[in-house]
Order: C-alpha cells, then structure tokens, then sequence
C-alpha cells in the first residue's frame, strides 16, 4: 500500500509539472480598435460581441485549449454550429522573443504589422468556419505562412467564451509562461473581400455588415479589440490600444503609416 500511495503521489507530481495555464485580461469596453470604430447596424452584432475581456492558454499533456472570453453572451445566428458566428480571433504567439526570428506580417485582411521585436512564430486561428474551409483559405490566401498557423479540428462556444482545443506538439517546444501573446479580435466573415482571410472590412461609413470609422482603402487596421500593456485589465490598457492601432493613410486609402502591434507578456 505504502509503495502504491508513493507512485501516485509521483504520478500527480508529474501531472501538475505538466499543466500549464497563462492568463491574460483586457478591459471592456475597448472594442472600438483605434477608439472611434463601430459596429454594423445588422442586430446579429450585439454590444460586447467584439469586446475581449479574458484570454487563456491552459495545455494539458497531448491537448492544449486556447480561449478567448468577451463581453456578451455567445450566439450562432448563422447556424454555423459550434455556438458562435460572428466573430473570429486571432492568437499570435512569440516563442523566442528574437527580433528577425518569425513574422511581423499577419494574414491578408487585418491591415497592421508586428513589431520586430514582437514577430511570431504562431498563430491559432479561432473561427466558426469549418476547419477544413479555414486551411483552403490559409493555403489560398497565406501560404507563405501556413506552416506556422494552427488550425484547432473543432473550435466551439459557450456562454461568453470561445475555445478551441489544438495538439501540443503543434504548439514545439517551451514554457508557454514565458511566452509573447497578442489576441486580436475580427469577424466571421463567410464572402470575404479580394484576398482577405475570411475577414470583415472596417469602412469609413458602418452598414448593415461592415464596421466604421476607418477607411474605405486598406490602409487601417482592421482590429476591434486587442491586449495592450501588460494585460491586467487595467482601464490604462485603453489609451495604450488606440495608439498601438494608430494608422495614417494617402489619399487614395493606401497605407501611409501601418499601425504596429507589440506582444504582451503574463506577469510571473
């Protein structure tokens, strides 16, 4: 018995060992990107529905899940079937914090750039769509990138969070403690625009599908909500997010001066 109790004592050991969670939070009412975006006019876009407050990577031996909470009750009024429709997440990921190591560009149709010290190594799509639609338009649209982009089989919602469950491994090797995390928040778009990854445009004017208060070219960032600062929560994170998307653009809406995202990093 006392050489039984030993070895499950060793096994719970090496099971905590083996679990790890990183926590980050972002304050509500921030889902207006630079500060002065809006919503579509259509009902299906409830208040909060863009408004990232919680944002979790909990991996677990063979099996990571990746969530991401915001500010309103999750709903699927597009049948997709896995509890939510309209909004889609991004998670980049920087392993090694290495400038010139990994990509400062992101996928077509978010119209922004990383830092170069804040170039990632992965992304975790977070989307309604099937899996297998996501991967066509990766491939389509983001090739050069498709090798460091991960695709969970089954991405779903519930209540106010969106979760998706990946293999570690996909994830190679680390302490995902001491990693860089940015969290951006887009929407679902099923008839995306020329190249753009399954994104919805930021327009000058809203309507009944289409965010506003940016720009009718490509030159703004196509982001309502991101983490900022150190990604407590703090109502400071706010201002630090409005002039991480500050934009400019020339006059025939080409990108003058492209807003530029650094990671955030969860406090030991």
């Amino acid at each position: 018995m006392k050489k039984l109790a030993i070895i499950i004592a060793a096994l719970t050991i090496a099971g905590s060992a083996l679990a790890q969670t990183v926590t980050l939070k972002d304050p509500t009412g921030d889902d207006n990107g630079p500060g002065n975006y809006s919503y579509p006019t259509d009902a299906v876009y409830k208040r909060g529905s863009f408004d990232i407050t919680g944002f979790q990577l909990k991996e677990s031996g063979a099996k990571t899940d990746v969530s991401v909470t915001t500010n309103s009750s999750l709903e699927d009024p597009w049948s997709m079937g896995g509890g939510f429709a309209v909004q889609m997440v991004f998670v980049f990921i920087d392993k090694d914090g290495k400038e010139g190591s990994g990509f400062t560009k992101v996928p077509p149709g978010l119209n922004f750039e990383l830092a170069p010290s804040s170039a990632w190594d992965k992304l975790i799509i977070l989307s309604p769509q099937p899996a297998a639609r996501v991967k066509t338009e990766v491939e389509q649209k983001a090739a050069e990138m498709k090798g460091s982009i991960i695709i969970p089989s089954r991405t779903r919602g519930a209540g106010r969070t969106i979760t998706g469950t990946i293999d570690t491994k996909d994830l190679g090797e680390g302490d995902p403690s001491t990693w860089g995390y940015q969290v951006v928040m887009q929407s679902n778009e099923g008839f995306p625009a020329g190249s753009d990854l399954l994104t919805r445009k930021v327009n000058e004017f809203e309507g009944q599908h289409r965010f506003g208060g940016g720009n009718d070219g490509d030159c703004d960032p196509h982001v309502m909500d991101l983490l900022a600062g150190d990604a407590a929560g703090d109502k400071s994170e706010v201002d630090l997010q409005h002039k991480t998307l500050a934009y400019e653009c020339n006059p025939d809406g080409t990108a003058k001066k492209l807003a530029v995202v650094s990671m955030v990093h969860a406090k030991k």
